[in-house]
């Protein structure tokens, strides 16, 4: 409940984005969450039921946590599975109108290789892009038929972007699942790899638009404030009676939906945004002219350009070699593999918040999911603490 409420604020307050089709169902598992509560039927339930569809709910959460089930225990570890299929691809170059060309593609640990076409496989690729430590954005609007990846792959000399687009959306699934694996620098062999393409496609299936016809008729006879499901800005756009037609149009497909699973629901669909995550500041890096925004998230810093909002580099932690802080003129230090080294001061926030974040986070990745582990305070205020 309390993660459900975070969750919610967090959308309706516009602290995370998403698109338009995403806010309305956000909203539909509102009202439904909301009309739940208030119906009678979650009044009379008994207490002990109750409790059995949190502990179920609960026990299902920690099940997702943990990776999912290993079904196949037996199956051979050393067979990491791959992805094969022709898909489009789209680089974008100035000047130059989208346009999308087929290639045949193989999706192999944590890379992707393309050809000209399947008959080319044993050849040369055209190109193969490693994908760990990338950025990956989906591109999708159901109601238009449209499944796109966007890639943002760390170079040199900052982002790489690269545009996928797959023809339906299993396909879509299977391969953005695959991408979002490859960018944490696990396979599909990963026991997590079948839960996220389960749950990329429920999300999508959410999404689905029915007929309007049964929402039309409900309309008149609905006590439903569309404005307070919705972002300020969503609102705006849309006549309230439109937003409502809307909302309960993408309500029919979680109207069958019991209460903790459609809270459950909505956690998951907000987890799975592509921002989720990530904390920004704005931040003057060194030699720079002109302020930019940091975004700190669990597992990698990425510098945006503020103007734009568009990724320029990402920094990840696994290659941090260390972080230091000058108290006196408030500026972070870090040093990278590879002699790549960055610095600078915070504009939004104290530089002390930061080096807590950047800690916090590199504390949590030593820790394992051993229940039975001590925690270990001091490193926790050694990695997190040092301004006194």
């Amino acid at each position: 409940n309390q993660l459900y409420e975070q969750a919610r604020w967090a959308v309706l307050l516009e602290e995370i984005d998403c698109t338009e089709e995403e806010m309305l169902i956000f909203a539909a598992l509102q009202y439904h969450i909301s009309k739940l509560s208030l119906s009678a039927e979650t009044q009379d339930f008994t207490n002990e039921s109750e409790v059995d569809e949190v502990e179920a709910a609960l026990s299902n959460l920690e099940v997702t946590l943990e990776g999912g089930k290993a079904d196949n225990t037996l199956e051979d570890i050393t067979d990491i599975p791959k992805l094969a299929d022709n898909l489009r691809l789209f680089r974008p170059k100035k000047l130059i109108l989208k346009a999308f060309k087929q290639y045949w593609f193989i999706f192999k640990d944590t890379s992707i290789a393309y050809f000209k076409n399947k008959e080319l496989e044993q050849g040369e690729p055209v190109e193969k892009l490693n994908l760990r430590g990338c950025e990956v954005v989906p591109d999708v609007n159901v109601a238009g038929r449209k499944f796109g990846i966007k890639l943002l792959i760390p170079v040199a000399d900052g982002m790489n972007e690269v545009y996928l687009r797959c023809d339906h959306e299993n396909q879509y699934a299977q391969w953005m699942a695959a991408c979002i694996l490859a960018s944490k620098g696990k396979t599909m062999a990963d026991s997590s790899y079948q839960p996220e393409v389960l749950n990329i496609l429920s999300f999508l299936r959410m999404k689905n638009r029915n007929s309007a016809s049964q929402v039309a008729s409900n309309l008149e006879t609905m006590d439903m404030n569309p404005e307070c499901f919705v972002s300020p800005r969503c609102a705006k756009k849309h006549k309230s009676k439109q937003l409502a037609a809307r909302i309960l149009e993408a309500h029919q497909n979680v109207a069958q939906m019991p209460l903790v699973e459609a809270k459950l629901r909505f956690i998951q669909a907000w987890q799975s945004l592509p921002e989720f995550g990530l904390t920004y500041y704005l931040v003057r890096f060194k030699g720079s002219k002109k302020d930019d925004i940091l975004g700190v998230s669990y597992n990698r810093l990425i510098r945006i350009e503020a103007a734009t909002g568009i990724p320029i580099t990402t920094w990840r932690f696994t290659n941090m070699k260390q972080w230091n802080v000058n108290w006196e003129i408030r500026q972070v230090a870090i040093e990278f593999d590879q002699n790549v080294s960055i610095a600078f001061t915070c504009l939004s926030a104290d530089c002390k918040i930061v080096h807590e974040y950047i800690g916090g986070y590199i504390f949590l990745s030593t820790r394992s999911k051993d229940q039975n582990e001590t925690l270990d305070e001091d490193l926790f205020h050694k990695l997190t603490g040092g301004q006194e």
